[in-house]
């Protein structure tokens, strides 16, 4: 899980096959946003990078814009070169893919990203079209210009869509899913693709930890879902955290990680088990 190796006391893990180490927790991009005052979203980014984060989520679509235009400014004077910065496309043809890249790319203030994710993948059309009008022949050639480093896609609806974009003849270099104590009893990501993508060299990118915070509604503690999530085959864990509180409290949840055992998995996914099986708790899935 992890080797020893952190940046100011938070672990890291190699992110697939791409040496680079990141750190187990990830600022997400959505909640950077939600502050009306966007000098609070730049104060959260700036300190989390200040405390040693250095893997950043985002999404062309989140805020119609906003969340990478904050990510943008907080990544000025010099905070940029102290990342790895990862945004999410829409693009199921060409033409999207570059236009929404390049409008990324002037959000954040960058030349280049070092992951482009296609995001929410959700059903048979997006893999045709993904992979068969042109938008991962654009992502190529803006890796062979130097607009992107690595290549990934993301979804939380369906694990066998995941399955399926797996099977087809592309070399993903990250897949961003859920990855939470809920997501084991039903639909579950964790079971049917996080298998498939170590013995491939894939990046594990986990999401929705605390399920859009519907899971503490079972009772059981942010910290030990955070804890639970960290303890599967994650290399980092995309958290949203919309106010200084929540990065304190997330970065000691980091800083202290042990993993859990089998025992403490175990009892944990039972207690949620009723509650989670028939998927009502994780609506994005729907």
């Amino acid at each position: 899980m992890t080797d020893g190796h952190s940046i100011n006391g938070i672990p890291t893990r190699e992110l697939g096959r791409t040496d680079v180490r990141v750190t187990i927790l990830g600022v997400g991009g959505y909640h950077a946003g939600v502050p009306k005052d966007a000098r609070t979203g730049i104060r959260i980014i700036r300190t989390a990078i200040d405390e040693g984060i250095n893997f950043l989520d985002n999404a062309w679509c989140y805020h119609k814009g906003r969340s990478e235009e904050i990510m943008g400014r907080a990544l000025r004077d010099g905070y940029r070169d102290r990342v790895f910065l990862m945004t999410k496309n829409h693009g199921r043809d060409a033409a999207t893919f570059r236009r929404q890249l390049d409008e990324s790319l002037r959000r954040l203030g960058t030349d280049h990203l070092d992951l482009v994710q296609f995001h929410d993948v959700r059903d048979e059309s997006d893999c045709e079209s993904l992979l068969g009008c042109g938008a991962t022949e654009a992502a190529l050639e803006a890796r062979e210009r130097g607009k992107v480093r690595f290549i990934g896609f993301t979804g939380h609806t369906d694990p066998a869509i995941h399955q399926r974009m797996l099977a087809r003849d592309f070399a993903w270099d990250t897949v961003q899913m859920p990855i939470n104590l809920l997501d084991a009893s039903y639909r579950s990501f964790l079971r049917q693709v996080a298998p498939m993508l170590r013995p491939r060299g894939i990046g594990l990118v986990g999401m929705k930890s605390l399920a859009s915070g519907r899971l503490l509604k079972t009772g059981v503690a942010a910290r030990d879902a955070i804890r639970f999530s960290l303890s599967q085959p994650v290399d980092v864990l995309v958290s949203g955290m919309d106010s200084l509180g929540v990065l304190r409290r997330n970065l000691d949840t980091a800083r202290t990680f042990e993993p859990m055992s089998p025992e403490e998995s175990q009892s944990l996914l039972a207690r949620v088990a009723s509650r989670a099986a028939d998927g009502h708790l994780e609506d994005y899935k729907r």
